[in-house]
């Protein structure tokens, strides 16, 4: 039995509603990996009605940012222009130092996330790779050998790549266990120093649990918290600015 025509175009009218949102939504995923071709350059978006800093002029030959990392790089619940990866590069380049970034921040990510969508990123050729990643994999538990294993995997292929590399040490809160929060801080030292990269140990200093740091979850920096975070950044990812061929 034939269905009648108006029913034959009211289906149709839907499965093209439903095909326009799912290519919406691929692409949506896209941007917040970082994965697009205007990942260098697009504009910072602003959904909290805070103004928007200028962005500096940055010249076409400066050198590659690539920060790899969670929803502290992302800046989970505030604008683009607010995460920290985005105020580095304002105050470096007001410093004199600019740089072209991309912020390949995903919240939520972990260590085997990171991993997986590394090489891809590292097509980009980036000139410094900064990693902030094993924060998730800590607060799941994960056991530390693994997570270990992946981060010596990403130092590596950063560097087989020719970028030089920043880790940034994770810290976790005491309630998970004082034997294992011991273990996983201690994991970042033993990969930077075996592998020879550039390492931060406490790149949260004096924005966790600090009044006005953190948003009301207690576990994301706030935008001033974020601004903390690019001060305790600025001289290491400076330093790596600053190495022969590094801009």
């Amino acid at each position: 039995r034939a269905l009648p025509l108006r029913r034959v175009w009211s289906v149709r009218l839907w499965l093209l509603i439903l095909v326009l949102l799912l290519a919406a939504c691929s692409r949506d995923d896209e941007r917040e990996r970082g994965l697009t071709p205007d990942s260098l350059a697009r504009p910072a978006e602003n959904t909290s009605g805070s103004a928007i800093p200028a962005e500096p002029e940055v010249p076409a030959d400066a050198p590659l940012v690539l920060f790899l990392g969670d929803s502290i790089s992302a800046g989970l619940h505030l604008d683009e222009h607010q995460a920290f990866p985005r105020v580095l590069a304002r105050t470096l380049a007001a410093e004199g130092h600019p740089f072209r970034l991309v912020n390949a921040g995903v919240s939520g990510d972990t260590t085997a996330g990171g991993l997986a969508r590394l090489d891809w990123l590292l097509r980009q050729a980036p000139d410094v790779l900064v990693v902030e990643l094993g924060g998730n994999d800590g607060l799941r538990g994960q056991p530390v050998a693994a997570i270990e294993e992946r981060l010596r995997a990403i130092v590596a292929r950063g560097t087989a790549a020719g970028a030089r590399v920043l880790l940034l040490g994770a810290q976790l809160p005491p309630s998970l266990g004082r034997e294992y929060v011991a273990e996983f801080e201690a994991l970042f030292a033993r990969v930077a120093a075996e592998l020879g990269c550039a390492y931060l140990p406490r790149f949260l200093d004096g924005v966790g649990g600090v009044p006005g740091m953190m948003l009301d979850d207690g576990i994301h920096p706030s935008a001033a918290g974020h601004e903390r975070v690019a001060e305790n950044v600025a001289p290491a990812l400076h330093a790596l600015l600053e190495e022969p061929g590094g801009g």
